[in-house]
C-alpha cells in the first residue's frame, strides 16, 4: 500500500471516529426543533425495561432524594396533602427541593427529567401564604367560566412560584348526593354546569390553538402547569355520598351525567385523567379496561398520560393489599400508565418487571404508558428547561391573585332570604350604626373560612395556618369608623338580648374536612353553631352566614333569620363577604345545588321527579350596590 494510501485511509478512520462521536453527543430526542413524535420514538427506542416502568412510578416527596430518583429512574414525584419541605416553607425552599429532586434525575443514563404534581385545588393550597381561592362549589354559583379561567392563570402562577409544574385539578366529579365528603370539589350537580367550569383547564395549562388534534395534550409556556381531570368517572353518584363506593347507574346515566366534562377536557387538551377509587355498578374504576382504554383512551381519543389516585392499585382489594401482584396486573391492564405508589415504589417496580418478564403483561402495554408520560413531559417542555424558573417566585400570594380571589368570593355568595318580604329588605347592611355584633365560630377563623385541602389535607380551623382575612376584619374595614363592632364567638341569649345592639351578624357552618372524613348523613348545622345562630336571632335583627362545602339543613331555622347567605367555603379573601353584605357590589350567585328541606329527601337534583327543595337549583336572590355610603 502506498504512502498516499495509508495517509487516506488514516483521514477516513479519523472522519468516522469523530462522525460517531459527534452522533453520541447529538440525541434525536434532545433536539427541540423536531416534532415531538420523532423525540419519543428516539428516546424510547434507547430506553431499557428498568428505565421505562421508573417513568410509571409516582413517588411521595417523603421517599424522595436525587439518590432514589437516579438509581431506580423515577419518572414522577408528589406532595400528597400536607406533605411540605418544612412547616411555612417559603418558595425558594420549595424550588430547591424540586431542583435538587430533578438534578438526582437529570444524572441517570438518558437523563429523562421527572414531573412534580401537587394537588392545587383551589390555589396552591398546600403553600404557605398561597392565595386560596373558594372551593369549586361557590366557583359554581357564580355561573363565570371566565372567572374560572382568570383563577386557573392565577393558580398555575403561584404554582410555578414553587418550581412545581403539575396539578392534580381540576376536579370535574358532578355531586348528585350533598352527603359525600367531596361535594365541595365539586362546581355542580349539573353536568352542564360542571363542562363549562372546564374553561379552567385553558387557564391552567394555555388555550389550546385551534387547528390542534383533539386529544392531544397541551401547555402554552413557563407560566402554565400540567393539569388533571379528575376522577373519571362517576366518583360523585356513589349510593349515599359514601366515598369511593359503589356508582349505580345504567350506561347513559354515565355517559350524560358524569362523562360530559371529561370530553371536555379533553377537548381544551388536559394533559392527564386521575382515575376514580369508586366502581361503577360493582367494577372498580382502576380495574375497568373497558372505561379507561376502550372509551377515554379509544372512543374520547385521551392522548395524554392516566395516573391512578394514592395507593389506589393497593385498594382494589379487600383487605387492603391482599394480593398486590393481581393489582399491579389488573390496573396496568386497564390503562393505568402512571402509578401513584407513594411509597412501596420498590415492590410496585419488582411486582410490573415479573409481570412483563414472564409475559402476563405485554410490552406493548408498557410503551404505550411511557409514550404518553413521555408526551406530555416534551409538550411542557420539560427536556428544554428541567429545572425550576426563580423569575415566577414574587407570583405567590400576589396581590393581583388576591384581588381576583375577593372578586371570586363576591360573586359566588348566593342570597337566600332578604327580609319577611321585598318591601323590608334586610340587605344590604347600613355601614353606620351604633353597635353591631358579630359571632359564631366561622366569624374569626380563617382555617374554618378555607375549609379541607387547605396546608393540610384536612385543613384546620385557627388563624394561623397561612395569612389571608377573616370575615370579621373584613367586616371591620367595610363599616364606618364610628360603627362599634363587638365580636363574641358563642354569646349567651341575655347577653345579646340586654346589649342594644342595632342588628347582628352571625357567622357559623362546617369544620373542615376532605374526602372520607366528610362523609355525613345528618348534614346539620354543628350544635354550638345552632346555639348562636338562636342566641343571637331570637333577640336581634340578623343575617347568617352559612359557610360549608354543601347545603345543609336550615329550614327549622328559617323563621328567626331575617337574612341567610350561602358563602360556601370562600379561602383567605373574607372581604369579599363584607363587599357584599354592606352594598358595595350586589348579590348575583345562583345555587349550584338544590337546597333540601331534609336529609331523609337525598339524594334529590333538578330534573327529579319527586322535586321538593327548600331552595331549588338555581335560586339566589339579588341586590343592587349602593351608590353611596348609608
Amino acid at each position: 500500500m502506498g504512502k498516499t494510501s495509508v495517509l487516506l485511509v488514516g483521514f477516513l478512520f479519523s472522519f468516522l471516529v469523530a462522525t460517531v462521536q459527534a452522533g453520541d453527543k447529538y440525541k434525536k430526542y434532545n433536539d427541540p426543533s423536531l416534532p415531538i413524535n420523532k423525540r419519543i420514538r428516539d428516546l424510547m427506542r434507547r430506553m431499557s425495561l428498568d428505565e421505562k416502568i421508573g417513568q410509571m412510578v409516582q413517588i411521595d416527596r417523603k421517599v424522595a432524594t436525587p439518590e432514589v430518583m437516579r438509581d431506580y429512574k423515577i419518572g414522577s414525584i408528589l406532595s400528597g396533602g400536607g406533605s411540605v419541605p418544612h412547616l411555612q416553607a417559603t418558595p425558594q425552599e420549595w424550588l430547591n427541593m424540586v431542583n435538587g429532586f430533578q438534578n438526582g434525575s437529570l444524572s441517570t443514563r438518558l437523563g429523562i427529567p421527572m414531573i412534580y404534581g401537587i394537588d392545587a385545588v383551589h390555589g396552591h393550597n398546600n403553600v404557605y401564604k398561597a392565595t386560596i381561592f373558594p372551593h369549586n362549589i361557590g366557583l359554581g354559583a357564580t355561573r363565570d367560566p371566565e372567572l374560572v379561567k382568570r383563577i386557573g392563570s392565577a393558580t398555575a402562577r403561584e404554582v410555578r412560584a414553587t418550581g412545581i409544574n403539575y396539578v392534580f385539578a381540576p376536579c370535574i366529579a358532578v355531586c348528585r348526593d350533598p352527603r359525600w365528603g367531596r361535594c365541595f370539589e365539586s362546581y355542580s350537580e349539573d353536568p352542564d354546569i360542571v363542562k363549562e367550569m372546564t374553561e379552567i383547564i385553558n387557564g391552567l395549562q394555555g388555550e389550546i390553538p385551534k387547528d390542534s388534534r383533539k386529544g392531544v395534550p397541551y401547555v402554552g409556556g413557563k407560566d402554565k402547569v400540567v393539569a388533571c381531570a379528575k376522577h373519571f368517572v362517576g366518583d360523585g353518584g356513589t349510593t349515599r355520598g359514601i366515598n369511593e363506593n359503589n356508582t349505580v347507574i345504567d350506561k347513559h346515566g354515565l355517559l350524560s351525567i358524569h362523562m360530559p366534562g371529561y370530553n371536555a377536557a379533553i377537548i381544551k387538551g388536559v394533559g392527564t385523567v386521575m382515575v376514580s377509587y369508586s366502581s361503577w355498578n360493582g367494577v372498580k374504576m382502576h380495574a375497568n379496561h373497558d372505561l379507561v382504554t376502550n372509551f377515554l383512551k379509544g372512543a374520547l381519543r385521551f392522548r395524554g398520560f392516566v395516573i391512578s389516585d394514592w395507593q389506589a392499585i393497593d385498594r382494589m382489594t379487600y383487605p387492603v393489599h391482599a394480593n398486590y401482584t393481581y393489582s399491579v396486573l389488573t390496573g396496568v391492564q386497564a390503562g393505568l400508565d402512571m402509578i401513584m405508589v407513594p411509597y412501596n415504589y420498590t415492590e410496585f417496580i419488582d411486582t410490573l418487571t415479573g409481570l412483563v418478564k414472564n409475559k402476563f403483561i405485554p410490552m406493548s402495554r408498557i410503551d404505550d404508558a411511557v409514550r404518553r408520560i413521555l408526551r406530555v413531559k416534551f409538550q411542557l417542555g420539560l427536556f428544554e428547561n428541567p429545572l425550576s424558573d426563580e423569575s415566577f417566585i414574587d407570583q405567590l400570594g400576589h396581590q393581583a391573585h388576591r384581588d381576583l380571589a375577593r372578586e371570586a368570593v363576591r360573586k359566588s355568595l348566593v342570597l337566600l332570604k332578604n327580609g319577611e318580604n321585598a318591601n323590608e329588605p334586610m340587605l344590604p347592611l347600613p355601614k353606620k350604626s351604633s353597635k353591631i355584633l358579630v359571632a359564631g365560630s366561622h366569624a374569626d377563623d380563617l382555617g374554618n373560612q378555607c375549609g379541607g385541602w387547605t396546608i393540610n389535607w384536612q385543613g384546620g380551623s385557627g388563624n394561623n395556618l397561612t395569612s389571608g382575612t377573616t370575615i370579621l376584619k373584613g367586616i371591620a374595614e367595610a363599616v364606618d369608623p364610628s360603627t362599634e363592632i363587638v365580636y363574641e364567638e358563642n354569646p349567651e341569649f341575655d347577653y345579646v338580648k340586654s346589649n342594644n345592639f342595632s342588628y347582628g351578624i352571625v357567622v357559623v357552618g362546617e369544620l373542615p374536612y376532605a374526602e372520607t372524613n366528610g362523609d355525613n348523613l345528618n348534614l346539620t348545622i354543628p350544635l354550638q353553631g345552632q346555639y348562636t345562630l338562636y342566641n343571637v336571632c331570637a333577640n336581634i335583627k340578623c343575617v347568617v352566614v352559612l359557610i360549608s362545602g354543601r347545603p345543609l339543613v336550615i329550614m327549622p331555622h328559617l323563621e328567626q333569620v331575617d337574612a341567610l347567605v350561602a358563602a360556601w367555603l370562600p379561602g383567605t379573601e373574607g372581604q369579599g363577604v363584607a363587599d357584599v353584605l354592606f352594598g358595595d357590589y350586589g348579590f348575583s350567585g345562583k345555587l349550584p345545588r338544590t337546597w333540601f328541606k331534609t336529609a331523609e329527601q337525598l339524594p334529590m337534583n333538578v330534573g327529579d321527579l319527586n322535586y321538593d327543595p327548600l331552595y331549588p337549583f338555581g335560586y339566589g336572590l339579588t341586590t343592587q350596590p349602593l351608590n353611596a355610603t348609608s
